[in-house]
């Protein structure tokens, strides 16, 4: 699966995108979280507080327990304000 970072999480990863094969463990965004924060250093700190992260599959904004099966790709950004 294609996962995309944005904004500071972008920052912190030090990559805009990346293909990636999680565990079949790793059934749910939330899980994916986890997992990609246990890749290093720099992942740990793009997902230290995985509360504000915000996440779309297929480009569809998702909660933290949607499953991933069948998706595609996944977008990973902190929340944004309006103006």
């Amino acid at each position: 699966m294609k996962v995309h970072y944005f904004a500071w999480v972008r920052e912190r990863v030090g990559k805009t995108e990346e293909d990636v094969s999680p565990p079949p463990t790793v059934a749910t965004v939330s899980e994916l979280i986890a997992w990609l924060a246990g890749r290093g250093e720099e992942y740990a700190h793009a997902f230290e507080n995985p509360k504000v992260i915000r996440a779309a599959i297929d480009r569809t904004h998702v909660p933290p327990d949607t499953k991933l099966a069948g998706a595609k790709e996944i977008a990973f950004f902190p929340p944004m304000t309006g103006g």
